[in-house]
């Protein structure tokens, strides 16, 4: 860890943006809604019912929009990996008032898969500013009202191998970026003002460990990884809870000192965490993926000493999980959605909902809503059992996830973004 010093303000409790969408998994960062009265979202839906409007997203990008009043920012980027773009959506008419390059790239890594793409990493927003990010490409921060950029970093590097993944978060003056690499791997803080470096910190996992198939973790698949991580409010402080490949990491946000360790056997970790009746919940990542519940007291190497439960079956590889009411909800690559108790890990019901999946779950008016890449995105009362309650379907398919603006869903399919609200046309 290397700690970068300059005159930082910090403060003790994670500050949440005054917008409806503010990040990857929402304003609490656990895919959740802020609400405390009901929002009056669509319970149904389809290409002709319920849709306010309907824009075309150019180029392709599969990062989950973020909603500020009037404002919806997405980022894209042209299929060869050469320009990077941030747009601007006027979330009342669906017209694109902001379409600009950020960042141009002559020679790519090719993807070398069919998953991913260059804008996978969602923005991140607060009052005043958006933060963009695409991975090693670049980051910037754009001034919401006049749209010109603040601040760039072209020079924060991996290499991706498959294409960026990681969505930034942001943590009281700190914009927090994981860089999971086949060459190198580590986490950096930016001040959010400057763009400046506050702290890097490397991870510590020992390569030279020998894989399942005989062969060394020593490049390729086996040391990059995608995940987002979680800023966990515990009672020793918080945690920002970091998984990674063979190894996830739990840190001090403020500085990035690494205060645990869980050693595992997978690799390319894709799943934003959770927190849930006192543990960090995590899926190891590929190669015999499992999700994790560590007690977060622990320090150093607390694999063998601070798991409380480990599940195997239906565990997904790219949605993340989401909580409610001390059950966990998950939904495999394949369409396989089980609820499990957090406390125990003990799986309370499974059902197949069909399809396949990369969009995570969020929760709102007291739904799941699952979002398949097929475009139907089945609707969930959460529970002890399973009861749909409704199934929609638009064209072009789901790889973002949902967010919310006012009393409406912004989805994103692959080609298109829809303000789905009660009443639309």
């Amino acid at each position: 860890m290397r700690f970068f010093p300059f005159c930082l303000c910090l403060l003790s409790v994670t500050t949440v943006a005054r917008a409806d969408w503010p990040a990857f998994r929402g304003p609490h960062g656990n895919g959740h809604a802020a609400q405390s009265k009901p929002l009056g979202l669509p319970l149904e839906w389809s290409e002709t019912k319920n849709v306010a409007w309907k824009t075309p997203i150019p180029h392709r990008g599969w990062s989950t929009p973020v909603t500020q009043g009037n404002q919806i920012w997405l980022t894209t980027a042209t299929p060869k990996g050469n320009d990077f773009f941030a747009l601007c959506v006027d979330a009342g008419t669906g017209k694109i008032v902001f379409h600009g390059r950020l960042f141009h790239c002559d020679d790519p890594e090719p993807l070398g898969n069919r998953t991913n793409c260059y804008a996978s990493p969602s923005p991140a927003i607060e009052p005043g500013r958006v933060y963009t990010s695409f991975g090693s490409y670049g980051t910037a921060c754009l001034d919401t009202g006049t749209k010109k950029v603040l601040w760039r970093r072209t020079d924060l590097k991996c290499r991706h191998y498959r294409g960026p993944g990681s969505s930034p978060i942001l943590y009281d003056k700190l914009l927090i970026l994981t860089m999971d690499g086949v060459d190198r791997q580590y986490l950096a803080a930016l001040d959010k003002t400057t763009g400046k470096t506050v702290w890097e910190a490397d991870r510590t996992t020992k390569w030279d460990d020998i894989g399942r198939d005989g062969k060394p973790f020593r490049e390729g698949d086996f040391r990059k990884g995608f995940a987002t991580p979680l800023v966990m409010e515990t009672k020793g402080g918080p945690q920002l809870v970091s998984p990674g490949s063979m190894c996830a990491y739990a840190y001090d946000p403020r500085t990035g000192k690494e205060l645990w360790k869980t050693p595992h056997r997978s690799h390319t970790s894709v799943l934003c965490p959770v927190y849930a009746e006192g543990l960090a919940v995590f899926c190891t990542g590929l190669g015999g993926p499992q999700l994790w519940a560590v007690r977060p007291d622990g320090r150093g190497d607390v694999g063998k000493t601070h798991v409380a439960w480990r599940v195997s079956a239906d565990t997904p590889r790219t949605p993340s999980p989401i909580v409610v009411d001390g059950l966990i909800y998950m939904i495999s690559d394949t369409g396989v959605t089980t609820c499990i108790e957090a406390k125990t890990g003990q799986r309370v019901w499974r059902s197949r909902l069909g399809g396949s999946y990369a969009s995570s779950p969020i929760y709102a008016d007291g739904r799941l809503y699952f979002c398949s890449q097929q475009g139907k995105t089945t609707v969930v009362k959460p529970g002890r059992t399973c009861e749909v309650l409704a199934t929609n379907n638009l064209d072009g398919g789901f790889m973002a996830s949902p967010a919310i603006s006012g009393g409406a869903l912004v989805l994103r399919t692959k080609t298109h973004l829809y303000r789905i609200e009660d009443g639309g046309a």
